[in-house]
C-alpha cells in the first residue's frame, strides 16, 4: 500500500514521540534543546498534513484515523513525561483530567458518528489545543533554561536553584511556572470538554434519530 505525504507525516510524529519523551526526562541542556525542537518539529507536521492532504485531495480513512490520535499521544506524552521531571512542579491528578478529556470526547465523537452526526472543531477546543501547545513550550523553556543555570553556575542537578540565595526567587518561578501553566491548560481543556458535551447532550438520548 502507498502511503501519501500527509499520512507519512504523521507517522512521522509517532516515530518522534519516544525520542521527544526520553530527551525530556534527561537533565541535559542539549537533550532538552533536541526535545523542544522535535515537539516544534512534530507540531508543525500537524500543521501542514491536514493541509497538503486538502490541498491534494489525499484525505484518507487511514489519515482521518492517525492525525488526531498522534495529535493527543503527543500532547498526553508531554504532560505525562513532565510529571516525572523532578525539578518542576506538574502535579498528577491534572495531567489524568486532560486525558481524560480526550478520551471522553473521543468516545462522544464515535457515539456522534454512529448515530450519523460528525462532531467538527469548535473554537474551544482549537483554543484549548493552542493552550496546550504553548504550555509545552514554555516548560520545555524553563527546563532548558534550569539545565543551563545548573551547567553555568555549577548547582546540583535539579536543584533548580531555589536554596541558593540571591537565586531563591529565580528558582521558586522556574519549579512553580510550570505548576500554574498546566493549571490553567486544565481548566481550559475541561471547559472545552463541557461545550462539547454541552452542544451534543441530546446524543445520550435514547428517543435520538439519525438526521
Amino acid at each position: 500500500m502507498k502511503i501519501s505525504l500527509p499520512n507519512r507525516l504523521t507517522l512521522l510524529r509517532f516515530f518522534l514521540i519516544p525520542f521527544f519523551l526520553v530527551f525530556t526526562v534527561k537533565d541535559n541542556v542539549y537533550t532538552r534543546v533536541a526535545a523542544l525542537l522535535i515537539f516544534i518539529g512534530a507540531s508543525l507536521t500537524d500543521l501542514y498534513d491536514g493541509k497538503l492532504a486538502r490541498r491534494r485531495g489525499l484525505v484518507t480513512t487511514l489519515g482521518t484515523f492517525l492525525d488526531p490520535l498522534a495529535d493527543k499521544l503527543l500532547i498526553s506524552s508531554a504532560f505525562i513525561a513532565f510529571v516525572q521531571v523532578g525539578e518542576i512542579f506538574v502535579p498528577a491528578w491534572m495531567v489524568v483530567l486532560i486525558i481524560g478529556r480526550e478520551f471522553l470526547i473521543t468516545g462522544l465523537r464515535t457515539l456522534a458518528v454512529s448515530r450519523g452526526r460528525v462532531l467538527g472543531a469548535q473554537p474551544a477546543g482549537k483554543f484549548k489545543t493552542t493552550s496546550q501547545i504553548v504550555a509545552i513550550i514554555t516548560i520545555l523553556l524553563i527546563l532548558i533554561a534550569n539545565s543551563l543555570l545548573e551547567d553555568l553556575g555549577g548547582f546540583p542537578k535539579g536543584s533548580l536553584v531555589r536554596h541558593v540565595g540571591a537565586w531563591k526567587l529565580l528558582g521558586w518561578v522556574l519549579r512553580w511556572s510550570p505548576y500554574w501553566l498546566t493549571f490553567f491548560t486544565t481548566l481550559l481543556t475541561i471547559f472545552s470538554g463541557y461545550i462539547y458535551l454541552k452542544q451534543n447532550a441530546d446524543l445520550f438520548d435514547e428517543q435520538f434519530e439519525k438526521r
